[in-house]
């Protein structure tokens, strides 16, 4: 008996917000009327998002592409022979083949969109464990200097080396140590990490119990954004899964060694980003920052030491354990090593996930994997880092995604989210909104944040009202003397980082703030 033709049809938020699973019910069903024998893969997205649902065919010659599929397109397929790999309008040729997907580098994004995100035999299969299974044989210290050796860094705001961080909690002496995954993706224009725990869980799992491994901790929390239903169904369950069989628990493999896994959903507030104010509502109290020092590091969880990273760190790690932080490192630019997944969206005709080595620039994503605007106009803008990244204008195009050249700009990388404008844009808005969202997201601490953010957006909407009646360099220079307050004297970066897009907006757009470019260079 021929096996069951398979046929993948992905889970995946986005694909499922674009009728994925009208999709895979009529594909079911147009089968079973047909008398075809069919297996039906519900995988992750390839990141392909304008092509979503994005359905794809097991054939002797590979995985054939067709997209994006709605419910009513299934009969056309059917009769097309798409079972077969056959020509239709919504086909993409081999998967593989795709130019967009052809060209990346992925690593930490090695299994996404290829497997079954809730089948552990699926993961195991391609390569996972590999990484847990040669820590095992390590000792602490080894599997930290392999990390070390990687170059990775935090794949957050402060890209703070890896390695570092988990040699302080190594050498902190404590009855209990923690290991915190920060999944509270809030940033605009970042998804990556919902990829990861929606569309390759397992690795996730993995990493976070290298890095107990690593450090000896013996329990992990995944502190999960409230917005993200489908992700917590999928990390609940292959938690569940991985501790059946062992990868999980008191006996980690029969080695002796415990690592406990708990799911923690956040409240919605984008404040508890910020590690301290995330390590404060796991405790169960308000989300508010926390000074420092001490450090999380030395007094984090509870008053144990605790290594806190996000989801793409940790996820990277089991690849750099398995095949080493010499590979791992090999990629990248300076001290920007490996790969980083870039998240394009906005205004762009190719929105997606790309996963590239560092130092790519922002014009090739922009135009060689985005197809340039989805309004067909002139990009004017794009932002960087999230909705308190800085907004770079067309002359900086060329700048390599690399956190240092990124410094020099006075921008940051953040999570790699970017986010595009076409010249319709009016950035004296748009600087006004950086405010607006701290105003509104401040848990309140510190004054500069607080009552600066309040001050800030009141002077915009000043400026806004009064820019058609001429220059008025007064309340502009009273903007900056504010956002340089807050860049110095906010507790955390949420304050600290505001002025980013303000000053961003004011020194390369200073025409939309009613001032020209000639006094704007002389100031």
């Amino acid at each position: 008996m021929s096996e069951p033709i398979k046929i993948f049809v992905p889970r995946d938020a986005t694909a499922l917000s674009l009728g994925a699973d009208k999709v895979a019910e009529a594909i079911v069903g147009e089968a079973a009327a047909r008398g075809i024998e069919v297996q039906l893969v519900r995988n992750g997205s390839r990141g392909l998002f304008w092509l979503e649902p994005l359905v794809e065919v097991a054939t002797p010659a590979g995985r054939v592409a067709y997209g994006p599929v709605k419910a009513r397109d299934v009969l056309g397929l059917f009769d097309a022979g798409f079972l077969e790999g056959k020509q239709h309008a919504l086909g993409h040729g081999l998967t593989d083949e795709i130019d967009y997907l052809k060209r990346q580098e992925r690593l930490t994004f090695a299994r996404v969109g290829i497997t079954d995100p809730l089948s552990l035999e699926d993961y195991i299969a391609h390569d996972g464990y590999r990484g847990l299974k040669r820590a095992l044989g390590m000792t602490p210290e080894a599997i930290v200097a392999e990390v070390t050796e990687s170059g990775l860094r935090g794949r957050g705001g402060a890209a703070f080396p890896t390695g570092i961080k988990w040699r302080t909690v190594l050498g902190c002496q404590a009855e209990q140590k923690y290991i915190v995954c920060n999944a509270d993706e809030g940033d605009s224009g970042t998804f990556s990490d919902r990829m990861v725990m929606e569309d390759d869980p397992y690795v996730l799992i993995e990493g976070m119990t290298i890095a107990g491994l690593a450090v000896g901790a013996t329990r992990g929390y995944i502190y999960l954004r409230s917005e993200y239903p489908h992700a917590e169904a999928v990390l609940l369950e292959t938690i569940a899964r991985a501790t059946a069989a062992g990868y999980l628990g008191d006996d980690v493999l029969g080695s002796g060694k415990a690592f406990h896994l708990e799911l923690r959903r956040g409240a919605g507030a984008y404040i508890c980003g910020e590690e301290t104010a995330l390590l404060e509502s796991i405790e169960g109290k308000r989300g508010t920052v926390r000074p420092k020092p001490p450090l999380p590091a030395i007094e984090g969880l509870f008053g144990k030491p605790t290594v806190i990273n996000n989801v793409i760190s940790l996820a990277s790690v089991p690849i750099i354990l398995d095949k080493g932080g010499a590979y791992y490192k090999d990629y990248g630019m300076g001290r920007s090593l490996g790969t980083l997944p870039i998240q394009l969206t906005g205004n762009i005709a190719r929105g997606g996930l790309i996963e590239k080595a560092f130092g790519i620039t922002l014009r090739e994503l922009l135009y060689e994997y985005g197809g340039g605007s989805a309004s067909g106009r002139p990009i004017r803008a794009v932002q960087v880092g999230g909705p308190l990244g800085a907004y770079l204008p067309e002359s900086q195009f060329d700048t390599p995604l690399d956190y240092e050249a990124f410094a020099a700009l006075g921008a940051v990388l953040g999570h790699g989210g970017i986010v595009v404008f076409d010249d319709t844009v009016d950035m004296a808005d748009m600087a006004r909104y950086a405010m607006e969202f701290c105003a509104v997201e401040s848990c309140g601490k510190c004054t500069p944040c607080r009552i600066g953010s309040t001050r800030g957006e009141e002077l915009l909407s000043q400026i806004i009202v009064a820019r058609s009646e001429g220059p008025q360099p007064g309340r502009i220079e009273l903007l900056k003397s504010l956002c340089d307050t807050m860049l110095g004297a906010s507790l955390c970066a949420l304050g600290g980082m505001t002025p980013y897009p303000v000053l961003s907006a004011i020194n390369h757009f200073p025409e939309d703030f009613g001032v020209s470019q000639d006094s704007a260079e002389a100031r």
